[in-house]
């Protein structure tokens, strides 16, 4: 028999090395429509939603017995959105929905986003519960409008008192009877079931006895409950930011014996009641297992990185591939299957230490589409850069101008500094030397055409009327607003455009200069220069010790907090003395989560954690905020940061970071966000972002054209090390080994192929480094 198979062997192993950076998407799931929490002989099994409804096999269990057989929260009569359900721990649950504000004028978005009203306009409710002999379960209802809400909220509930073995087909006949009473200050609705039942079985007999009982009680109202036709009524009158709260404790009574309920309010993370103590003894004295690994987010690093790869990978519009190794990609499933102009320069540019493939199939293929003449349906002027391209029936058939259209003024800023970045990696003047032109002319587009008020800022307005209100890096409609919360009306000039442009005349002037066109070069840094010294004179708000969000259309400021700043520590426009302060505001609990930065304050009036760009967690932006603390040597908020957006991958299947999602703060109350309702995933930039991440962590600067590859390197304690091979500089490609000893980043280069320099030093802009650090560094990676 062993000879008889043994041929297989090396086909076997052929399959596995051809397999074996396979990612795959299986996630096996043997109950896909329930979810069950439970401790001891009280379990709670719902539908996906967090639901119990009729017909089904759910409920609320407690000895075997089916205390709650319907259960449901309703608004106005009909149920909220799912959002997001999850358990937290075995006996703990949290569920986040949304609700639309009765009588809510919504007009329709046709741009960025998709957006839907239960996104920007949200009510939220948030259902937090857990089981202990009892269940305790928290509602709180908070109103992220600017305007009041009222509604009608109802539990819809009941009881059946059905043995887990009934439940197609019941035997037993008892007896249930409901009664609504005030209670002190709480009200209780009490299903109180009694039966019983003569049996003769083989000689045994007797008459059987059951009396149990299931007491909602309800405690801590906002307001005043009813009860009416198996459904307990609360009227809710709302003010902007308002909460509403009600505690409801569900009591079961087992022949005369109550079990308590045990834990309070919001107890996701309590270890102090007698069945936590019983468990945790058990866990705290039994054998432990610990690897290397173990102790860090190694391996959930690795995961992460490698489904970042894959999802680029799988975006991938073959149809737009300028060779067999060059490509460009869409922008994110499942709305944005297209070419988006802006993202797939992100994607591309953060993406660089993987692969210059991106870069080299996305420049030239935008180059085709760059405008030419002046259409203001499409929002298109020559030299303007494309922003999204679709191919769908209603963009073909012209309903709107999206089969070509030009309405983001951040895409001709990114273009020069992507052109330069792929300038830094291949060091290929007959690659880069096409892309200098249409650049300039992107840059003469954001001179010519966008100071729109004289004032050498960047502003920009849409003439089309099927156009992007918005149209810097926070396109939708509503995502600008006053610190009032009222919204901006165009034009509009915000912080990070005039960044952009800063840096694309700084990084063009630098190409040029390689190039040998030294007074093209001049002029522009000249300009770049100019403008980061009336910038910071402008847009600092020397109150707050920040940067303003723009300016508005009559040039004043606008002083909402917001991430947009993080964008301009990236672009290196910021001066030196607002660095720290800006720093430490974009890493303050107002903006910073705990996993990630949120894109507008939490104590801002038009902040809602669910929507687009008023208070979700963008993946994307925390590489750049990544790359611009690393530019200054920050990187105690670096590490935050980085650890936050990798500790964010633990959350979703496959480590795969979403579009975006809610920026709640992580907290005993929020052991997990909420999710964009209409959230692309995979997102081409949100993948691309923790290769800059990673990047920022390793202090990785190529300079092909010199072959040099500069290094700064700074690991944490939560990863160790970690090893890139085939990192490509130039002709050359080198395997590096990056490891942590004591509280020094060492790097060793494991293998390297063609010519190139690897050395030590920190980023030119650093903070920390002094220049005695940098002549050590650069004198042991020589002598190394």
């Amino acid at each position: 028999k062993w000879r008889r198979y043994r041929p297989l062997e090396p086909r076997c192993e052929h399959m596995h090395l051809k397999h074996r950076h396979q990612q795959w998407l299986v996630r096996i799931n043997p109950r896909p429509q329930t979810q069950h929490i439970s401790q001891g002989r009280a379990v709670l099994a719902t539908n996906s939603a967090g639901y119990i409804e009729g017909a089904s096999t759910d409920g609320f269990f407690v000895h075997e017995t089916r205390m709650l057989s319907r259960y449901l929260h309703l608004i106005d009569g009909k149920p909220p959105l799912k959002i997001a359900c999850s358990p937290v721990e075995q006996h703990s649950w949290l569920g986040y929905y949304g609700v639309t504000p009765p009588g809510l004028q919504w007009p329709k978005d046709t741009g960025s986003g998709a957006m839907e009203p239960v996104s920007e306009e949200t009510i939220e409710l948030r259902v937090s519960r857990t089981v202990g002999f009892g269940l305790h379960e928290d509602i709180d209802i908070t109103d992220f409008t600017q305007t009041p809400s009222a509604f009608d909220f109802a539990i819809e509930l009941d009881a059946d008192f059905a043995d887990q073995a009934e439940i197609d087909e019941r035997q037993q006949k008892g007896k249930l009877q409901r009664q609504w009473k005030r209670a002190g200050s709480a009200w209780e609705l009490v299903f109180d079931y009694r039966a019983s039942h003569r049996y003769w079985h083989q000689g045994n007999w007797g008459k059987g006895q059951l009396h149990r009982k299931l007491t909602v009680r309800i405690e801590n109202a906002g307001s005043k409950p009813s009860y009416e036709d198996g459904r307990i009524h609360f009227p809710i009158k709302l003010k902007p930011g308002e909460p509403w709260h009600v505690c409801i404790k569900m009591i079961p009574e087992i022949e005369g014996k109550k079990l308590p309920v045990l834990y309070g309010c919001h107890d996701f993370f309590a270890a102090d009641t007698e069945l936590d103590r019983r468990r945790h003894i058990f866990l705290n004295e039994a054998t432990h297992f610990r690897t290397k690994e173990s102790e860090t987010l190694s391996s959930v690093v690795i995961q992460a990185l490698r489904q970042a790869k894959n999802d680029l990978a799988a975006l991938r519009l073959y149809d737009l591939d300028a060779d067999k190794r060059d490509w460009t990609m869409a922008a994110g499933l499942p709305i944005y299957v297209a070419l988006f102009g802006r993202d797939t320069l992100t994607a591309s540019w953060q993406s660089a230490l993987i692969s210059p493939a991106m870069m080299r199939g996305t420049l030239p293929e935008l180059v085709k589409w760059q405008g030419r003449e002046v259409n203001d349906w499409r929002d298109e002027q020559p030299g303007r850069m494309l922003h999204e391209a679709h191919t769908g029936p209603l963009a073909t058939l012209g309903y709107n101008p999206r089969t070509r259209y030009y309405g983001a003024t951040t895409t001709s800023s990114f273009f020069p500094v992507v052109a330069a970045e792929l300038w830094h990696w291949t060091g290929d003047k007959s690659l880069v030397k096409p892309l200098i032109a249409p650049a300039l002319r992107a840059l003469r587009w954001k001179d010519e055409y966008a100071d729109l008020r004289g004032d050498g800022f960047s502003y920009y307005k849409t003439r089309s009327r099927q156009g992007n209100k918005n149209q810097a890096w926070k396109d939708s409609g509503d995502a600008i607003v006053y610190e009032d919360g009222r919204e901006v009306e165009t034009p509009i000039a915000t912080c990070e455009e005039q960044a952009y442009v800063y840096v694309s005349k700084m990084h063009m002037a630098e190409l040029l200069l390689f190039m040998g066109e030294i007074g093209q070069a001049r002029k522009l840094f000249h300009e770049a220069s100019d403008l980061k010294e009336r910038f910071n004179e402008k847009f600092w708000m020397q109150k707050e010790q920040y940067f303003v969000l723009g300016l508005d259309s009559r040039g004043r400021p606008i002083r909402s907090i917001a991430s947009n700043p993080g964008h301009c520590l990236a672009a290196g426009i910021v001066d030196q003395d607002h660095v720290l302060p800006t720093a430490r505001r974009l890493t303050a609990e107002e903006l910073f989560t705990g996993w990630g930065v949120r894109t507008l304050s939490s104590q801002h009036p038009a902040f809602d954690p669910y929507s687009y760009h008023r208070g979700a967690v963008w993946p994307v932006e925390q590489g750049s905020f990544a790359l611009g603390f690393v530019r200054y040597g920050l990187h105690r908020e670096l590490e935050q940061l980085a650890r936050a957006v990798f500790e964010s991958t633990t959350l979703f299947d496959f480590r795969r970071l979403p579009e975006c999602f809610s920026g709640h703060q992580r907290d005993r109350q929020h052991p997990f966000p909420a999710l964009y309702p209409k959230t692309n995933w995979p997102q081409a930039w949100s993948a691309s972002a923790l290769f800059t991440v990673i990047q920022s962590m390793l202090g990785i600067y190529p300079i092909a054209a010199l072959n040099v590859l500069l290094l700064d390197p700074h690991l944490p304690d939560w990863l160790p090390e970690i090893t890139l091979e085939q990192l490509h500089v130039g002709k050359a490609e080198v395997s590096l080994r990056f490891y942590r000893e004591k509280d020094k980043t060492h790097f060793q280069v494991l293998d390297k192929r063609g010519k190139l320099r690897v050395l030590r030093q920190p980023s030119p802009w650093s903070l920390t480094a002094t220049f005695g650090e940098r002549f050590r560094d650069a004198i042991e990676s020589l002598a190394a």
